[in-house]
């Protein structure tokens, strides 16, 4: 099977539901925002691999695996029309998995100390990926934002992209924390 269809090359894509849009519709722009989180998520996987092998940071990784695949259902999800035929296909973002992003928050802040500042995005290089995988699911937050006022969507994939931005912050302090690294405090100009 070869990767390329060529039915893209007039610009258009077809949804998982039938039918052809641009690819710069706004269902396409929320879904490959997702995409682009996923990839990020990856590069944050691919840090704590790096780590040596017994590190605390690397057994964070089955849990970005299990982002990834969340967010693999958000982008179905979003790529699938409530009303397409096609939705019983499609695995939707449910209160259950906010639920799950908030324990995972609560679990893991309980290794921080409290946060008495604004921190850059820096430390440990699974500390920056998870910070940028962060800015980039606020991203994908704001195309679906974008989306949901043009069509109806499932309204928990707003929650749990907002909730999984929080718990991609936590992330990027732990791998911070458990490696030793001192969070850079935000100090502004004057």
């Amino acid at each position: 099977m070869k990767v390329y269809t060529r039915t893209g090359d007039d610009g258009t894509t077809a949804l998982f539901g039938g039918g052809r849009v641009p690819k710069d519709d706004a269902r396409v722009a929320a879904y490959g925002a997702v995409d682009e989180a996923n990839s990020a998520l990856g590069l944050a996987r691919a840090a704590l691999l790096a780590e040596p092998e017994g590190s605390t940071l690397r057994s964070l990784d089955l849990e970005l695996q299990a982002l990834q695949s969340l967010l693999f259902d958000i982008g179905a999800d979003l790529a699938t029309p409530l009303a397409a035929n096609t939705r019983d296909y499609v695995t939707p973002i449910s209160a259950g998995d906010v639920e799950r992003l908030e324990a995972l928050i609560d679990e893991l802040t309980e290794e921080l100390p409290p946060l008495t500042n604004f921190v850059l995005p820096a430390g440990t290089p699974a500390s920056a990926a998870l910070q940028l995988a962060r800015a980039t699911v606020r991203r994908a937050e704001r195309e679906t934002l974008t989306l949901s006022r043009r069509t109806d969507l499932n309204p928990q994939v707003l929650v749990a992209l907002n909730r999984l931005s929080d718990l991609l912050f936590t992330l990027a302090r732990v791998a911070n924390v458990r490696a030793g690294v001192a969070e850079v405090k935000w100090t502004p100009r004057r």
